[in-house]
């Protein structure tokens, strides 16, 4: 049944020249790659928990989509299947196994999140719906781009909107007991560190074609230290952002728009072009665990105190 949807999507763009391709894998791109820079913006200039809770959700679901993917180890549709052609150069960006998908994970925790902010105001409740039907846009582009079946989607809005769910409770429950937060930091730090001796040491298939592996674990397990470390990052990041800077956000006014609109051209530049340069030095793994950690620490608690020293200076 899987195999047959794909196929009728494969069917349907070859039918209109892959004319919606570049839209779908645009949609694809920015709900994991550009969406967060609107929950940052929050963060730093508008409204410090929301900001925040988002965040988190999105640094959680990235880490569990990535654990459910390592233990699974489901292939992509186009090795169940060499009638599956992913469209365009989606099979690059494709990475990690298949089940469930990354990006509509993230995505919910992501559009989620906003749209949960965007609903307590009258005047954005619209916005809500547009983040509704951004998530289940991208959902739907990965089947439309080949790189994922319906149970991979469908499982991934699950997986993003449990992320919600429980980072709704946490922070419901720390806002009663703000002396607990740092339990909660310590022991997702703790949880981290143990999700990466597990993707390390488990096994995985190791299937040959032709006397070629199929696909290497090595490559896979790339994601797991990308979205753990970030995850980890995150927990430290938000210690030492409490415990030494407390920042709050700059609010709608002109300096801190503009120190807000630098930070993430910052971010951006960093999002793009750190990645291989810190992989060269570090290593495959290591490299992706500390990008994800410099990016982090510097969206989480270092820009944070540039934007304090700027308030306080004002």
């Amino acid at each position: 049944m899987d195999i047959s949807y794909l196929l009728l999507l494969q069917d349907f763009r070859h039918s209109i020249a892959e004319a919606w391709t570049p839209f779908m894998h645009g949609t694809s791109q920015f709900a994991i790659t550009f969406l967060v820079f609107f929950p940052v913006f929050i963060y730093w200039c508008v409204n410090k928990r929301k900001g925040l809770f988002i965040l988190a959700s999105f640094f959680l679901s990235g880490a569990l989509n990535a654990l459910f993917k390592l233990t699974a180890c489901v292939y992509r549709p186009w090795i169940k299947d060499p009638r599956i052609i992913p469209a365009g150069n989606s099979i690059h960006s494709a990475t990690g196994y298949s089940f469930p998908s990354g990006h509509t994970t993230r995505a919910t925790a992501l559009y989620g999140g906003l749209a949960t902010a965007f609903w307590q105001q009258k005047s954005t409740k619209w916005l809500s719906v547009l983040c509704i039907i951004g998530i289940l846009l991208t959902g739907f582009s990965r089947n439309y781009l080949g790189v994922h079946t319906p149970q991979d989607v469908s499982v991934g809005l699950l997986l993003g909107g449990g992320c919600l769910w429980i980072m709704w409770k946490i922070f419901a429950y720390v806002e009663k007991h703000p002396e607990h937060e740092n339990y909660f930091l310590l022991g997702g730090t703790f949880a981290c560190m143990l999700a990466l001796i597990y993707i390390a040491l488990k096994p995985y298939p190791l299937d040959y074609v032709d006397g070629k592996l199929l696909v290497n674990p090595k490559h896979m397990i790339n994601d797991g230290y990308t979205h753990i470390g970030a995850l980890a990052t995150f927990c430290v990041a938000r210690y030492i952002e409490k415990r030494w800077i407390r920042f709050q956000p700059t609010g709608w006014n002109w300096k801190g728009m503009a120190t807000g609109a630098v930070g993430l051209v910052a971010l951006a530049l960093m999002i793009l072009f750190l990645r291989k340069h810190v992989i060269a030095l570090l290593g495959p793994h290591w490299g992706r665990f500390g990008t994800q950690f410099i990016i982090v620490m510097f969206a989480i608690a270092l820009w944070p105190w540039v934007l304090k020293l700027i308030c306080r200076k004002k």
